[in-house]
């Protein structure tokens, strides 16, 4: 598959009564960029049930290794990305899913030292859920390196990026930023359970990278146009699957002994109903109500066949 050719850009996303982690992955060559940010917007009126609270966590499951797959052109004989889409190996055994463990992050605090400790810990974390479970499937796995940049603006692969209300995590090519001043804590307050899924949900974009569902779904995107029906569908399928990434890695940590309590679980669960298109009034990452049904169909059941918004139906994914 050639290389994608596309241009780096962020997109504003909003906050209804939290943050709202609307992603916008635009290409340049081999880049991958995104940014989260939110606005206060009036209060909603619904709020999603949330799940009994004295129900277990999701059960983690054995991860087979793929039999067969396409695998991206490289000179280097070790794992290489396979690029699929809703055939990809990863996505196919409806038992595998992330080992349940524990997850410890220091306490939230709203500045920037201890935001950089409890973004550092998640990391970590995640690296310990992501990495087995891909190397099961030979797929070249490594970290996303983190930054915290201090400043109005910082540099990335994918240009200057603006810190303001509009970035409150950027993703770009194996790196991950997360600006503490985008994060608008004055305005969301002690609340680590939405802050740990939107950081989930930029993570889960890296895994889409190191697995090939990112090059495989952007060269959909181009191959379409990518503001046409189907280039912004392809979008969605994206973004609405990071969304199910995070919400399995909620689901897999959540009351294993770490500080994942109920309560951040119980939060984070119902603030995804407060974002996605109907918010940020765009068209690339699915209604309210998908961007919170496919979160919450990774925290319930932790399986990452229900992750497969690639083989979705469009009404699922609108």
């Amino acid at each position: 598959m050639g290389a994608i050719v596309g241009i780096c850009l962020g997109a504003v996303a909003v906050l209804v009564l939290g943050l709202v982690a609307i992603v916008s992955l635009n290409r340049d060559d081999s880049d991958h960029v995104a940014n989260a940010g939110y606005s206060t917007l009036p209060n909603t009126s619904s709020q999603a049930e949330l799940p009994p609270s004295g129900s277990s966590s999701p059960p983690s499951s054995t991860n087979p290794f793929p039999t067969s797959a396409t695998r991206a052109p490289s000179s280097s004989s070790g794992p290489q990305k396979i690029l699929k889409l809703g055939d990809h190996p990863i996505l196919q055994d409806p038992n595998a899913g992330l080992q349940n463990r524990v997850c410890t992050l220091p306490q939230w605090q709203s500045n920037q030292q201890a935001a950089e400790a409890f973004f550092t810990a998640a990391g970590k974390c995640l690296d310990n859920a992501w990495g087995p479970f891909l190397d099961a499937y030979d797929l070249p796995f490594t970290p996303p390196a983190l930054h915290f940049p201090t400043g109005a603006s910082f540099e990335t692969e994918c240009g200057t990026i603006q810190v303001g209300i509009a970035t409150a995590a950027y993703y770009c090519e194996n790196n991950l930023y997360v600006p503490f001043r985008g994060l608008q804590t004055d305005q969301y307050g002690n609340n680590p359970g939405v802050y740990l899924a939107l950081f989930a949900h930029e993570y889960g974009h890296h895994v889409q990278e190191v697995a090939g569902l990112m090059d495989a779904a952007w060269q959909k995107i181009y191959d379409a146009g990518q503001n046409s029906p189907a280039g912004l569908e392809m979008s969605r399928r994206k973004e609405l699957q990071a969304q199910c990434f995070s919400g399995m890695f909620l689901g897999a940590h959540v009351d294993q002994g770490g500080t994942v309590s109920r309560d951040m679980y119980n939060k984070a669960w119902n603030d995804q109903e407060t974002r996605g298109d109907n918010t940020s009034r765009s068209q690339d990452h699915g209604t309210n109500a998908h961007y919170a049904s496919w979160w919450r169909a990774g925290a319930s059941n932790n399986r990452i066949a229900d992750c497969n918004t690639f083989s979705a139906p469009a009404s699922a994914v609108s």
